[in-house]
């Protein structure tokens, strides 16, 4: 089975560049063009460029409050193999995850912010011990894609090995 999501990451950059251009228009509009007469429902163009670019800021950097994370996940071969990297304004540090099967020692699923973050943390069976892989936040999958990967991961995990909270 393989996941992919970029076309939401490709959707989310979208909206992030759609947005940059109505507040550059709306900065444009305003303040160069004065097309706009003010005061508009009794607030003046200061007000107004505040609220827009509270809104705008808001709207920009919520993924990356909430680590929305580029995810190509793969269970088909003898590895479980996990892609990553964030996804929001700034682009972060392309990460990879390979595990084979047999050393697969499970995972675990950690909620923060009343559940809009959600990660999964994976474990790995080595000579010296268990290793613990840093967190894929998978908050920005769908239901049906989050649910995919963890019956994955469940179905290749030891029986005792597995730890939900």
């Amino acid at each position: 089975m393989t996941i992919d999501n970029s076309k939401t990451i490709i959707g989310l950059r979208i909206r992030l560049f759609a947005q940059t251009v109505l507040v550059i228009a709306w900065l444009i509009i305003v303040y160069f063009a004065k097309l706009i007469n003010f005061p508009l429902l009794g607030l003046n163009e200061s007000v107004w460029t505040f609220i827009l670019l509270a809104i705008y800021f808001i709207l920009a950097f919520y993924p990356m409050f909430l680590n929305y994370q580029y995810i190509f996940f793969s269970d088909d071969n003898d590895r479980i193999i996990i892609r990553y990297f964030m996804a929001g304004i700034v682009g972060g540090k392309k990460n990879s995850v390979e595990i084979s099967k047999e050393s697969f020692a499970g995972y675990k699923v950690e909620k923060r912010f009343f559940g809009l973050d959600r990660s999964i943390i994976l474990f790995q069976q080595l000579r010296e011990g268990v290793a613990r892989y840093p967190p894929v936040h998978i908050s920005v999958l769908t239901k049906k894609e989050r649910a995919k990967i963890l019956n994955s991961l469940y179905r290749h995990a030891p029986p005792d090995a597995t730890e939900v909270t």
